[in-house]
């Protein structure tokens, strides 16, 4: 396997929302949360950095996408996705260690109710630091 990085372009943006969407579909259980405006601050969030995203590409093909951005003094790991085909090949791990390797304290949103995504993340030594609503959690390394 062999990964290489570009960054994002603009007609990444409705992939990378759709990827978003899925997640939030499946996991946001929490009634008190307005859906419609969720996918809506989520759709402005990417197109408006999607200059900030980076495609991951698997053999020349796009497998993935992340945003790694600085704030404050730690790096927050944001929208990390890897496309279907590409699950449970190791892409996820690379692109994670990539972020470590940085050196700076890393932290990351995920839903509580993604046992793969939690899985990962434990594994590479990240820890539950703060619930932030019923059904996401605060994770830092």
């Amino acid at each position: 396997m062999e990964l290489t990085y570009s960054p994002a372009r603009p007609e990444d943006g409705p992939v990378i929302f759709g990827f978003a969407k899925e997640l939030i579909e499946r996991y946001e259980t929490d009634p008190e949360l307005d859906l419609e405006m969720a996918l809506d601050w989520t759709k402005r969030k990417i197109e408006k950095r999607i200059d900030e995203y980076t495609r991951v590409l698997f053999d020349g093909e796009v497998a993935g996408y992340y945003r790694f951005a600085p704030d404050g003094e730690r790096m927050e790991l944001d929208d990390l996705y890897v496309l279907p085909e590409y699950r449970g090949r190791g892409v996820g791990t690379a692109v994670l260690r990539r972020c470590l390797a940085q050196g700076k304290p890393v932290y990351l949103y995920v839903f509580t109710g993604n046992v793969r995504a939690l899985a990962l993340y434990e594994r590479e030594g990240f820890r539950k630091v703060e619930d932030v609503s019923p059904t996401r959690c605060i994770m830092a390394r």
